[in-house]
């Protein structure tokens, strides 16, 4: 037997084996692991009982090691945690007979490693892991890197067999939550017959379990709670939660409500709101951010919420703010964008102290069963990337639940790492409450109709177990009835939506007002000079130190100053007035095209210096990121930052400014419209490389096009800006007007080289954003007038010059929205009868800013022509020679009239 099988090794692979297990036990196959800790337990035993080896004891030893461990880790599989299936009470992997066992063994004493008790019988240490890991509670933690963590949680579970210890007035109050949770469902169902309210029926153990989390967060030392969740049950956790008056949600089915602002407003269910609760005599701050009904969507907008508001408080900022996060089972499994916000836990640029995830699993996504949604056990599964703890807990056990929320709270202070609690229900009615979910699931919801609710289970549980008196119950059960009568008769409650706190400074129109955003010469020199000036031992790569000297000596000299310089001059010299700068994306401390450069590294240690830093004014800080690869998420938490911090100048940028589509469901339901549905400035800030060098149908465009039709009654900002100074006077202005919309900007990329588009110090010191740009000419003697936008002005321009064209004006429209039609209007009323108006863009005809420009020039009554490529179902061709001559062909035909 053990001769046999350690014959197969040497001793000096045993040893190495044995000293590797020694200092990590999970570094070495389970089978060793088994060998190793049955022979340490042996060398524990008394020594005249190691006068002889016993090779059936030792094997035994190493199978209760064997068998504990494997309860720790497959315990979970024999759970009790489905309220709709008979539990199951044994696992071919967990018999006796696995480990060398026999019941005879039961009452037999074996000692034991990292066990609560030293010496213990295995009837003790399978009662101990049965009742622990195989009750309501199936916990996965084993998967865990960190061997402190595990133990961490080994020293909280197995010593409570994973029970909490509730004294009756805290089992009284869950009834109540329960109460509170199912009668309000109730009452909605009865008062306001066929509405849609996405029902929390079924997974009532979600209110008692948030409010567990609130009441426990002053412990933790958590002030503020952001908190994110779909639709399901969000009118309940409005009401419980956050206490938003049943007045006020009841007078919304009503629609008897002004919206507070204007705009189009947005469904009952979608709808953010904030509050102060009473958390045992201390305040904690709660926030629902609005979301729509693109599930999972707003996770990514709660994380950079909270890092907003953790930054805000500094260095214990991720201490006092938890995110909270509350999935659906089939979205937590299906949704991409889960996996992009799990990604970002441990990334020092997005990471925001351990986030709690609660999955409400319904064990249907509407109408779609787990086995055709998922290919995995569970709907946490996902959650594992992170090797952190998930806790699956019966729905219809509000104790186990109490249980699991403590030992999250606990582990997130600790560790600051995110945590799971999966609660498994069911959902009473079908995806709304118009719908017949016995269609396609019969049996299921034949077993759902049978069910006592939870709160009525709970009850009888406390006058059964507890002996608590039925008036007492009666009472309790009574006064949640009476609260909603009562508030079904009140008048609302007007409920203020947006701009307090730190957006009461901010307009909430747009004011189309120039801004002034120049700078002095002397204080853009001050600053060029402190950027310039690297520290005494740090030395970058010396095209890199060239790079920094030309770009002072730029400014110095008043002249040639590219794209890079102004954008950094732009950022220095809002941090020097108190302005905070956030760039995040991928590559963006380089910059993709090589152009920013805002972090140097050393070429010896490789330390990170960002010269921007030494501007900052106190209080401002300037942060730059390499973002993970994703665009949903971090466009999504970027948003979620701007929100936040309207006095930051935060800003996502695209690789390729077609890469932008990854988060679509981002720009279309937040940043084009979260202020019109839910009154959310952002003041946030795309950068989108935009221009076609022959690089292909992914690399040429930003999609000008989809942004335009977006945009409306002055919601966003969407630029293409042609020189390096009108980029600064563009950032600068974002920051200093006096409103917040959010800001789309079309980059450019061979421009960022193009040494006719630089700028002189003049253009930073004097004036403010241009909207139009009229080149060189005598529009009253032109005989043509080109419009057009971005890149292709400086081909036109070069073109124009080489061939002598002295007839012709060109007009940069710098600001494609919104759009200055009186400017335009005053240019093309300066123009003899006879003059030619056309449009020339680089897109296919279907695609850029022709159809808007010319649906805005036609109100005008002005007719332009189009010039540019044909109609297309793709941006752009594969091939760089194609593309040159595609582009001469337009050049052209702009000068052929």
């Amino acid at each position: 037997m053990i001769e046999n099988f350690l014959a197969a090794v040497s001793g000096e692979q045993l040893d190495a084996l044995y000293r590797k297990w020694q200092r990590s036990e999970d570094s070495v196959p389970e089978e060793w692991r088994f060998l190793f800790s049955g022979f340490e337990l042996g060398m524990d035993l008394p020594t005249s009982l190691n006068n002889k080896f016993d090779e059936t004891a030792a094997l035994k030893l190493s199978g209760v090691q064997s068998l504990i461990y494997r309860y720790r880790s497959i315990g979970h599989l024999i759970a009790c945690t489905d309220p709709l299936s008979s539990c199951r009470i044994s696992h071919p992997q967990l018999e006796l007979s696995n480990f060398g066992l026999e019941e005879r063994d039961l009452e037999k004493q074996f000692v034991c490693r990292r066990f609560i008790k030293e010496r213990a019988t295995l009837a003790e240490i399978l009662n101990t892991m049965r009742e622990t890991y195989c009750r309501e509670i199936g916990v996965e933690f084993m998967h865990i890197e960190n061997p402190d963590e595990r133990q961490w949680l080994i020293d909280r579970m197995e010593p409570s067999r994973n029970h909490p210890n509730l004294t009756a007035d805290e089992k009284l109050h869950i009834l109540e939550m329960l109460h509170k949770a199912a009668l309000f469902e109730a009452f909605l169902h009865r008062r306001f017959i066929g509405q849609k309210r996405f029902s929390l029926e079924g997974g009532e153990i979600l209110i008692p379990v948030m409010d567990r989390i609130v009441s426990s967060s002053p412990e933790s030392g958590i002030t503020d709670i952001v908190m994110g969740m779909s639709h399901r049950g969000r009118l309940n956790v409005l009401a419980h939660i956050l206490h938003k008056p049943y007045q006020t949600i009841f007078a919304e089915f009503r629609e008897l409500n002004s919206l507070g602002f204007t705009g189009d407003g947005d469904v009952k269910y979608h709808k953010g709101y904030s509050s102060d609760v009473d958390a045992n005599g201390k305040s904690v701050h709660i926030t629902i951010a609005a979301n729509p009904s693109h599930l999972e969507a707003v996770n990514a907008v709660v994380e950079g919420k909270s890092r907003a508001r953790q930054d805000r408080y500094g260095t214990n900022g991720n201490s006092r703010v938890l995110p909270l996060l509350i999935h659906g089972d089939a979205a937590f499994a299906g949704q991409g964008s889960v996996m992009e916000v799990l990604n970002m836990s441990g990334l020092a640029g997005y990471s925001t102290g351990g986030t709690i995830h609660l999955v409400l699993n319904n064990q249907i996504g509407f109408t779609t069963l787990p086995k055709d949604a998922r290919s995995t056990n569970y709907a946490t599964d996902v959650a594992k990337m992170l090797s952190c703890p998930i806790f699956h807990v019966q729905g219809e056990s509000p104790e186990a639940a109490m249980q699991a929320v403590g030992l999250a709270m606990e582990y997130r202070r600790e560790f600051k790492r995110d945590v799971v609690i999966e609660l498994i229900c069911y959902r009473r009615h079908g995806h709304n409450e118009g719908d017949e979910p016995a269609f396609t699931q019969p049996k299921m919801y034949g077993q759902i109709a049978a069910r006592t609710p939870v709160n009525f289970m709970y009850a009888a549980y406390l006058a059964k177990e507890c002996g608590i008196s039925a008036n007492r119950l009666e009472m309790l059960e009574q006064n949640v009835n009476n609260a909603l009568e009562t508030a079904f008769n009140l008048p609302s409650k007007d409920v203020a939506v947006g701009f307090a706190d730190r957006w009461s400074d901010f307009q909430k129109k747009y004011v189309n007002a120039a801004v002034e955003t120049e700078v002095a010469t002397e204080k853009l020199v001050t600053l060029a000079r402190r950027l310039a000036a690297l520290p005494a031992s740090f030395s970058p790569h010396k095209k890199i130190e060239t790079l920094i000297q030309k770009r002072f000596e730029a400014v110095l000299k008043g002249v040639g100053i590219d794209w890079g310089n102004a954008e950094t001059l732009a950022y220095a010299t809002l941090l020097d007035q108190g302005y905070s700068v956030r760039l995040s994306g991928q590559d963006s401390q380089r910059g993709t095209f090589n152009h920013r450069h805002c972090v140097l590294v050393d070429g010896s240690s490789e330390y990170n210096y960002k010269p921007l830093e030494s501007v900052a004014r106190e209080g401002a800080v300037f942060q730059v990121w390499n973002s993970l690869l994703s665009e949903f998420g971090v466009m999504g938490f970027e948003y979620g930052y701007s929100l936040e911090n309207p006095k930051c100048l935060t800003i996502w940028e695209a690789q390729f400014g077609d890469f932008a589509n990854g988060a679509q469901v981002v720009i279309d339901q937040f940043i084009s419209s979260g202020e019109t549905k839910w009154n959310r400035a952002s003041g946030l800030i795309l950068l989108l490389p935009h221009g076609y060098e022959g690089q292909g149908a992914e690399h040429s465009s930003a999609r000008i096009e989809r942004f335009l039709q977006l945009c409306a009654n002055e919601n966003m900002f969407v630029v293409c800006p042609s020189t390096p100074a009108q980029m600064f006077h563009l950032l600068r202005r974002q920051m200093l007007q006096t409103f917040r919309k959010p800001l789309i900007v079309f980059t450019p990329k061979s421009l960022l080289r193009n040494p006719l588009s630089v700028s002189s110090i003049s253009e930073f010191s004097e004036g403010s954003f241009k909207k139009c740009i009229v080149s060189n000419g005598n529009i009253s003697t032109a005989r043509q007038l080109l419009f057009c936008s971005g890149k292709i002005f400086y081909e036109l321009q070069e073109e124009l010059v080489k061939a002598g064209v002295v007839d012709t004006v060109i007009v940069r429209i710098e600001q494609l929205y919104p759009l200055d039609t009186v400017e335009l209007l005053g240019i093309v009323e300066l123009c003899n009868s006879e003059c030619r108006f056309s449009w020339v863009q680089e897109e296919p005809e279907n695609m850029g800013a022709w159809y808007f420009v010319e649906r805005q020039f036609r109100k005008l009554s002005v007719t332009l022509n189009y010039i540019g490529r044909a109609a297309d179902s793709c941006p752009a061709v594969g091939s760089h020679h194609i593309n040159a001559e595609q582009q001469i062909e337009i050049i052209g035909k702009a000068f052929m009239f």
